[in-house]
């Protein structure tokens, strides 16, 4: 939950609620279960072998060496992105209350205090993200139930009522071609949830664990992204909802349109918590990826070094150096940061799901190339592989056609750019197992 539920939802979902209005609920619907397809199908390998830098390990292993390499680097900037995202939106969260602050001012504060608490040991970290994430997941719960109280109380001169849903332009105000094309914009909204990944290995009972973690997380997530949507969109109708440029959460905007300050305000401190509780899944991803990859012989032996509290410290100052052009292009262009970084971090994290998908075939055909029976099997593979697969190519004709061509631009010029360095490091094409 930690590392899923943020500014995807909370302020992404401005964006595409003017552009699919109600029909947005299903949006979440469809990509949230492709994205629990994806759980499943990592999860079946997690289970069998509950390693360090999950993804690389099993790219590497079933698919070939520079499939691992690529696996792992490019997993490393989807969180890079992710994180830069992050910040950027944080900084937003804070103009609420304070417009005059420069975008770079908060993302800088933050961004020192959360790459030091990475720092600390792994105790401290989970248990920080366990309050970071509980504080998002009651105050969306207390939402869903105070929206319904609200619409269940409201007077016959009430904005709020179930049938804005439907009315002020149907379920599909702009068609169905309104919400298809913001698919690639909910698609960021999942990415995280694959996090769970990276806890296997330090993870007590992997086995048990895993399986449960994947088979709630979801559930809950989808619930928390249709309920949220379904109440926020009840209560003043999509079309009246003041979101400012889109760059307002509309969370927040809602109760600040009905007259209740306080809960815009106390909603504000939520999702400024949720951006964080993201950017810090993020930064423990990236130094255990850069670790795995290091245990693997795929980046430099220095990202091995621990702390004595057992942290990749070095992992994480190389990744936090990264993640503070964040603060940089706050200072430079902070209008059009958020959007730019979303849209490049989508790219990246469809090379991600398109590569984990493909390597739980190859696993599938180890499996039973040696006759072995899963713990945990993926749902209605191979038939989900593919259902996945296309998704994603989809996905890619979307941006294409949105005016985000770079970005798919960029996946093709990464892929080459990470051969050449796979090939200028010397590394040996065949499969080798990390353990």
């Amino acid at each position: 939950m930690g590392g899923a539920v943020g500014t995807g939802l909370f302020l992404g979902s401005a964006q595409v609620i003017q552009a699919a209005g109600p029909s947005i609920i299903l949006g979440y619907t469809i990509v949230g279960l492709i994205a629990f397809l994806i759980m499943r199908q990592m999860g079946e390998m997690i289970v069998e072998e509950p390693v360090a830098g999950s993804f690389s390990h099993f790219a590497q292993k079933y698919w070939g060496r520079f499939p691992g390499f690529l696996s792992g680097w490019n997993y490393w900037v989807v969180y890079i992105l992710v994180a830069m995202t992050e910040l950027t939106a944080v900084a937003k969260y804070i103009h609420f209350w304070w417009p005059h602050i420069p975008a770079w001012v908060p993302a800088f504060v933050f961004f020192i205090l959360v790459t030091l608490l990475n720092l600390s040991n792994v105790k401290f970290y989970g248990e920080s993200e366990f309050w970071l994430a509980i504080i998002k997941v009651a105050a969306v719960i207390s939402m869903i139930v105070f929206g319904l109280y609200l619409l269940l109380s409201a007077g016959p001169d009430s904005t709020a009522s179930f049938t804005n849903l439907w009315q002020h332009g149907g379920f599909f105000p702009h068609g169905f071609s309104g919400l298809f094309y913001m698919l690639a914009f909910l698609m960021f909204a999942f990415g995280g949830i694959e996090l769970i990944g990276m806890t296997a290995a330090e993870a007590e009972n992997p086995s048990k664990s895993i399986p449960q973690a994947i088979n709630q997380v979801i559930f809950r997530i989808l619930i928390f992204y249709v309920a949220s949507l379904a109440i926020i969109m009840s209560l003043i109708p999509w079309n009246q909802l003041d979101l400012g440029g889109l760059d307002k959460s509309p969370f927040v905007m809602i109760f600040s349109q009905l007259g209740i300050s306080w809960a815009a305000h106390l909603l504000n401190f939520i999702i400024l918590t949720a951006a964080l509780s993201v950017y810090n899944s993020g930064m423990f991803a990236n130094s255990r990826m850069l670790y795995g990859l290091s245990t693997q012989g795929n980046a430099p032996k220095i990202f091995q070094k621990l702390s004595k509290n057992g942290v990749p410290i070095a992992a994480v100052i190389f990744s936090s150096i990264l993640i503070f052009g964040c603060v940089l292009l706050n200072y430079v262009a902070p209008e059009q940061a958020l959007s730019h970084l979303m849209y490049m971090a989508v790219a990246a994290l469809v090379l991600n799901w398109a590569i984990i998908s493909f390597t739980h075939l190859k696993f599938r055909q180890a499996m039973r190339d040696e006759a072995k029976t899963s713990k945990f099997p993926a749902l209605f593979s191979p038939i989900s592989n593919y259902i996945v697969l296309i998704f994603i190519v989809m996905i890619l004709y979307i941006m294409w056609t949105q005016n985000f061509k770079e970005s798919v631009i960029l996946i093709p010029i990464w892929i080459i750019a990470m051969f050449i360095l796979y090939k200028l490091l010397g590394l040996k094409d065949q499969n080798t197992d990390p353990k």
